[in-house]
């Protein structure tokens, strides 16, 4: 499998970002990146049924829908990519893991575990993309990203509930430390400004940014690690479930149908044959 997802690692990257894309286009996309665990009371994890027809009795489709479906959709994403690789498809087995590796990082988030997904209710806005961007642009150079081996799931519908509930449990935490911090520093020590690109922005500076990390105590790194290990495990056990193909034969062939596109088009325009 090593050799199969290196030697598409571009691709994956490339495509990593296309559920994003498609929330702009696709109105049955957003809720596939996050579940509002606070809609369903005071003890959502014990109340929300992690079964998907349990949960359509108990709520309705729509209810669900307008809350967040993620670990649902991750379920039925490793149904897809199962598939996948039961076909040999090899376009679609990087298409689906690029689609399944965005929705469990997703899943992994805090934020993404609340309606005050960006501290918009507690006077605490942009504290999503700090969490989520900011702090490892600036720090996971000292992250250590490697998780072991790849192992088989044998329940993938409680492996996605795992990392949900593990986030939302992380999600005071994510809060508290923020507003604790904030009261250490004044507006113009909280933020900076840089430029990117042709643009200067506010930013959380280095020593706010620092001082919040410090705080986490390596949650950033905890929950990087666990979405690596999910993904890869997730992959791992789709690939089992379909057959374990050989993977190397589709190297091959997706090599040969890129070098006839190739051939294909250095005929048409003439240049077939000039080095």
């Amino acid at each position: 499998m090593i050799g199969f997802y290196k030697h598409h690692m571009s691709t994956i990257i490339e495509r990593s970002v296309n559920p994003d894309k498609r929330r702009y286009i696709n109105e049955n996309e957003g809720p596939r990146h996050f579940i509002d665990l606070d809609a369903y009371g005071s003890d959502p994890l014990a109340q929300l049924p992690e079964k998907w027809q349990e949960a359509i009795e108990q709520y309705g489709d729509s209810t669900l829908t307008e809350h967040g479906i993620v670990p649902w959709h991750m379920v039925r994403v490793k149904y897809y990519l199962t598939q996948a690789f039961l076909n040999q498809d090899a376009d679609q087995i990087l298409k689906i893991s690029a689609d399944l590796g965005h929705y469990v990082g997703d899943a992994h988030v805090p934020l993404h575990t609340t309606s005050n997904y960006n501290g918009q209710k507690t006077n605490q806005r942009g504290i999503h993309g700090f969490w989520e961007s900011r702090l490892p642009e600036l720090f996971d150079q000292q992250y250590d990203l490697f998780v072991g081996k790849a192992e088989y799931i044998e329940n993938v519908n409680d492996a996605a509930w795992n990392a949900v509930a593990n986030a939302h449990l992380a999600l005071d935490s994510v809060l508290i430390f923020e507003a604790q911090i904030s009261q250490e520093f004044s507006p113009t020590k909280k933020y900076s400004f840089e430029v990117r690109g042709n643009q200067t922005v506010k930013v959380y500076s280095y020593e706010f940014s620092e001082a919040y990390h410090q705080r986490l105590q390596g949650m950033v790194e905890r929950k990087m690690r666990a979405s690596i290990k999910l993904i890869a495990d997730l992959w791992f056990t789709c690939w089992v479930d379909g057959g374990q193909p050989t993977l190397n034969k589709l190297i091959l062939e997706d090599n040969k149908i890129i070098k006839r596109r190739i051939d294909s088009l250095l005929i048409r325009d003439g240049s077939h044959g000039r080095n």
